[in-house]
């Protein structure tokens, strides 16, 4: 397995779980950007929740899965976004209207696109899920 983009392979790696099924999936390394990206799919419905498991290594996240993912990626390169530039990515990566979500990275912490735009502030795109 291949480190070059951690964010990118847990993804993948959530998909790849959901899409045979399973209900639980483990990642690893794990990462406190990692946790925040899950506790924001977490909210939105499309993880049932997640732990930290703490190895004595890199550390683990033990996965359980809401069996609501469509397709989650990461987005790279990793746009910056200003507060009013949301909707070209939101028709680039979303399917339709009010369908999915994206991650961004913002200097209030890390959020869904909606709620980047209800406080008018932009960041960087982390991530999209529908």
């Amino acid at each position: 397995m291949s480190l070059v983009d951690p964010i990118a392979d847990a993804l993948t790696n959530l998909k790849n779980h959901e899409n045979s099924a399973k209900r639980k999936c483990m990642i690893r390394p794990a990462s406190k950007l990692l946790e925040k990206i899950l506790g924001v799919m977490q909210e939105n419905g499309y993880v049932a929740s997640f732990e930290r498991i703490e190895d004595g290594r890199e550390g683990m996240l033990k996965v359980k899965l809401a069996g609501k993912i469509n397709e989650c990626r990461a987005i790279k390169p990793r746009h910056a976004v200003k507060k009013d530039g949301f909707e070209k990515y939101e028709k680039r990566y979303l399917p339709s209207k009010n369908m999915g979500i994206i991650i961004v990275s913002t200097s209030q912490g890390v959020m869904t696109h909606g709620k980047a735009k209800e406080k008018s502030v932009g960041g960087r795109l982390l991530a999209f899920v529908y």
